[in-house]
């Protein structure tokens, strides 16, 4: 789907209790949507536990870790950063320089994605700050946007392996069959 430059989602904040949803689905986005990996706080053990678990049952590659240092990815950070944030340049504005770092130059990108207010430091810090839409949000959404909008709609026909399972699209129901040729599909 796309070159060996890396892109990476930073999940930059935490709030156990009341961000746990929120955090895997970050990490669920970014695996669908053709990151290569999430990196989560060290504080955000189940969200990591999930995401790894669904990259087990549904395919790969993709890797979920955990960080102590959110803040010090992002200063050792060798390649771009791009901050995804309302407050940020329109996407719209910015996409083309972002993919022609990503891909032109084979710079790996690190997506940050907040949770609790974000230090300034972090819009200092970023190649890019970007806005999906100058409204509020959320980042869940503004992630999955700016992936698909990174990649220009080719994420949607990745290619999985080592997965379990296989979700077998259907107009109508839902159907999930084994990985595995002979195995009997399973419906819910």
């Amino acid at each position: 789907m796309h070159d060996d430059s890396e892109v990476v989602v930073l999940r930059l904040g935490h709030r156990p209790g009341r961000d746990d949803r929120m955090t895997t689905h970050v990490g669920l986005t970014a695996r669908a949507l053709g990151a290569d990996r999430v990196l989560f706080p060290d504080n955000a053990g189940q969200s990591l536990e999930t995401v790894a678990d669904i990259t087990d049952r549904f395919g790969g590659p993709f890797e979920a870790e955990l960080t102590e240092s959110p803040q010090a990815v992002i200063r050792n950070w060798e390649g771009r950063v791009v901050h995804l944030t309302m407050y940020g340049e329109r996407v719209q504005d910015v996409e083309a320089d972002i993919r022609a770092a990503h891909a032109g130059e084979g710079e790996p990108l690190l997506l940050v994605v907040g949770s609790e207010k974000v230090p300034f430091d972090v819009y200092e810090e970023a190649d890019w700050n970007v806005g999906v839409t100058n409204q509020p949000h959320s980042e869940v959404a503004g992630l999955a946007v700016f992936l698909d909008r990174l990649f220009e709609g080719q994420e949607l026909e990745q290619e999985w392996s080592g997965a379990d399972r296989e979700v077998i699209p259907m107009e109508t129901g839902k159907r999930v069959e084994s990985a595995e040729p002979d195995a009997d599909a399973e419906r819910d």
